[in-house]
């Protein structure tokens, strides 16, 4: 039980400090876990963030998971995504109950109007960011644009997902390989070597095996609860669909949950609710815990758990069952390529997320178009910290 609560304490602590987005969350880990407590070697942690990366969900807080199942198996991986999301979760599901006060005309919708010009800046710095390292030739660049039309074009979530499946294929046949034969070089001592006997190996395939089916049955589960009488479930099941689907963090998050959710959010609501997890510490999926508050006006808490813990699952239960094996996969070419497809649709997904509803719903004006341009100066060139432009951006909102 000590052990826990260490591993529950030390992701607290860094849930509440963590400003920045997931690129940051990394190098908190690799500051606090690997250099101070030394809970993993460098090029354990080198795997794990590769890992988190490769697969789709949330990239910072799966390789935080990742680090307290290495710490404490199961119960400890628990421990830390807790630990880590609580703060986030406390502070977004407070802003639930602020929309209360949101209407037209007073301070708090001046300053979500604020943030929504935030949202413009962050989403084109990330477009820049994620083009540069996922379209890298002109197959990849084709994949990206032709995405982005087919997505603008015929707006739904199941265009989304078919984009996705269909950069996979062309990625396969397509896309020239990949050089190397692993993203990541890895050591490993000759005494672990000896440590994993036949019967180990054996048990952990079941264990990946069994984490494996797991995903792959509550994935098509999740879809059959379209329009089924509980509202709370239906939302669940989306906010599953969007964690089992995301590659590449955070912001690709918007088409997906943006299409889906259709008219039980306003597109204000929608883009508030991704701006405040801006604004907050630690993983930016908790835009969920907003979203699922602000959708369930008479049971906001139960809302908000179920969107949050669904939009998180799949993520954490592909961690579960790849932790051990993904490694070997990702030395086969073919999955390589795959998933550079997957990784250059992204780059569409999301330029068509930047236009819609980002963009048309944001920039009213002159003014608002020159904040957004002198607001992505600051954050790509002079490398200001996102949470200094929140606060920038919310008394911007308040005055203009």
């Amino acid at each position: 039980m000590k052990m826990y609560l260490d591993i529950f304490w030390q992701f607290l602590k860094l849930g509440c400090i963590s400003f920045g987005g997931p690129a940051a969350h990394i190098g908190y880990f690799q500051k606090h876990f690997v250099e101070n407590l030394k809970w993993v070697s460098p090029s354990d942690y080198a795997q794990l963030v590769a890992m988190g990366q490769v697969l789709p969900g949330p990239g910072s807080s799966q390789t935080g998971f990742a680090l307290g199942l290495r710490r404490g198996g199961l119960f400890g991986g628990l421990c830390a995504f807790i630990g880590f999301t609580l703060p986030s979760f406390l502070l977004m599901y407070g802003l639930v109950a602020s929309q209360a006060f949101a209407s037209s005309g007073n301070w708090m919708y001046d300053v979500i109007n604020g943030l929504k010009l935030l949202a413009v800046v962050v989403i084109a710095d990330a477009i820049l960011t994620m083009g540069k390292q996922f379209t890298t030739t002109k197959a990849t660049v084709a994949i990206a644009v032709l995405t982005s039309i087919l997505v603008l074009l015929f707006p739904s979530s199941v265009m989304q997902i078919l984009c996705i499946v269909i950069a996979a294929a062309i990625g396969m046949l397509i896309l020239p390989k990949v050089s190397g034969s692993n993203p990541v070089s890895f050591q490993i001592d000759a005494s672990e070597k000896i440590a994993n006997t036949n019967k180990k190996n054996i048990l952990i395939s079941g264990y990946s095996i069994g984490f494996l089916l797991i995903f792959i049955v509550t994935l098509p589960g999740a879809f059959a609860l379209f329009g089924i009488e509980s509202k709370i479930l239906e939302q669940g099941g989306l906010f599953y669909q969007a964690g089992s689907l995301v590659f590449g963090g955070g912001h690709v998050v918007l088409p997906l949950l943006q299409q889906g959710l259709g008219d039980s959010i306003s597109n204000d609501q929608f883009l508030a609710g991704y701006a405040y997890a801006q604004a907050v510490p630690g993983p930016m999926f908790t835009m969920a815990t907003y979203l699922g508050g602000i959708m369930n006006s008479q049971s906001p808490l139960t809302g908000a758990l179920v969107t949050t813990l669904a939009i998180f699952l799949p993520g954490f239960l592909l961690v579960l069952a790849l932790d051990q094996v993904w490694q070997n996969w990702m030395s086969h070419p073919k999955v390589k390529l795959a998933v550079s497809g997957i990784n250059a649709s992204v780059v569409g997904l999301l330029l068509a997320a930047f236009y819609q509803p980002v963009f048309i719903s944001s920039i009213k004006d002159e003014v608002s178009f020159s904040a957004a341009v002198l607001g992505f100066f600051l954050l790509r060139f002079v490398k200001l910290p996102v949470v200094t432009l929140v606060f920038g951006f919310a008394l911007l909102g308040i005055y203009i």
